[in-house]
């Protein structure tokens, strides 16, 4: 009977950090009223670079797994399991988005087929089209999920995958090849005709290809959790230590990026901040930290509702900020920073109890009689024989 996998507190943490730093930045950021002391959240855009990481050791350590017990890997697994996951709420507050506009935080809407197709992120001016321009992750993520699994059964099939660590390495390098040219090529020539914020973000900080960091850095933790069990354990004795050394890492990234567009930032700002992040995650993950021995159901209960929180608390932002002061409450005092957390996370778990749920039963459902199928087709094979 096979061990069961210990649950993995430290990572419910993070992902409750990640999105308490997201909300809290665009909270103090252009588009809302906010009280002074919000502003200590500036640097809280770097919780989208947690969330990479996160996704990136989460969903390469579960296909390492099957890889490592020597299963081949199922797309239609994989896929199932994703589109579930992701497609139900995202395409539920899209068509929020674009049926209701009283919803929107902002004046303009990309195009409807750049959120369908996730290519919303390429090209995208937050000065123009800036409604639901934090989805710009999502489609991060989602051209990672789409890549990955090929190119793992592509290193299968080759049987190139022990010796696939330099295509992390590889893909490291390129990063920093491809920003050093939209730096000096896309943004520079553009930050002369305009505004230099809005061309940085479109060059530099939107697009995937620049930001791979995070994600590549989660691959790279679950290299070694998953097939370098020795390597594991030793450094899992240092959980405290990989803690600290995050703390001391992001501490420099946030002198580092005082400027988000400035040259240093832009290209070596990035890998900083994930190799700062991923230690962090290696921390959570080691038995012997503090972050993976405390077990706390709110942290667990927000990091359950993250992904809806994420989607959906600008819009709601919005709507209490038009509201709440109409009944007195000060549209820039703290009373309605809490408010408005306090609604993100009431619409949240509405989704989370009317679509996240559903969904993961129906899709355990579609897995299992995937499972029953191919088990009775077996079977038969068997009684032929």
């Amino acid at each position: 009977m096979n061990k069961k996998q210990p649950k993995l507190y430290g990572l419910d943490h993070l992902r409750a950090l990640a999105i308490l730093l997201v909300w809290f930045f665009h909270y103090q950021g252009s588009t809302f009223a906010h009280p002074q002391w919000t502003t200590s959240f500036n640097f809280g855009w770097t919780g989208v670079d947690l969330f990479f990481v996160l996704s990136g050791f989460l969903i390469s350590s579960q296909l390492f797994a099957y890889i490592r017990k020597g299963k081949a890997l199922s797309l239609r697994e994989f896929f199932v399991k994703r589109v579930f996951r992701i497609f139900p709420i995202y395409f539920l507050v899209i068509a929020i988005y674009f049926l209701f506009p009283y919803f929107r935080e902002k004046e303009a809407l990309p195009p409807l087929w750049k959120f369908l197709t996730f290519v919303q992120n390429f090209g995208l001016n937050r000065s123009d089209f800036g409604t639901f321009s934090h989805a710009w992750s999502l489609c991060v993520e989602e051209h990672f999920y789409l890549f990955l699994p090929f190119a793992l059964i592509l290193l299968q099939v080759t049987g190139k995958f022990k010796n696939a660590w330099w295509i992390l390495l590889t893909f490291f390098v390129i990063g920093f090849m491809v920003r050093l040219y939209c730096w000096h090529y896309l943004y520079l020539p553009s930050a002369e005709v305009k505004d230099g914020v809005d061309y940085w973000t479109m060059h530099i900080y939107y697009p995937t290809y620049n930001r791979l960091d995070g994600l590549l850095v989660g691959v790279s933790i679950a290299v070694v959790y998953q097939f370098l069990p020795k390597a594991w354990e030793r450094i899992s004795k240092y959980g405290t230590l990989l803690i600290l050394v995050s703390l001391a890492l992001l501490t420099i990234a946030y002198f580092f990026f005082t400027k988000l567009y400035t040259f240093n930032a832009s290209i070596f700002g990035f890998p900083l901040i994930a190799i700062g992040y991923g230690f962090l995650v290696a921390g959570a993950l080691s038995p012997s930290s503090f972050l993976f021995k405390w077990n706390s159901k709110t942290t667990t209960f927000i990091a359950t509702l993250s992904y809806g929180i994420y989607l959906t608390h600008k819009g709601i932002i919005h709507m209490v900020q038009d509201i709440f002061p109409k009944w007195g409450i000060e549209k820039n005092g703290s009373m309605i920073v809490f408010i408005s957390f306090f609604f993100c996370v009431l619409g949240a778990w509405l989704l989370h109890l009317a679509i996240e749920k559903p969904f993961m039963k129906w899709r355990d459902m579609v897995l299992k009689k995937r499972q029953v199928t191919n088990v009775n087709v077996i079977r038969s094979a068997v009684a032929e024989v």
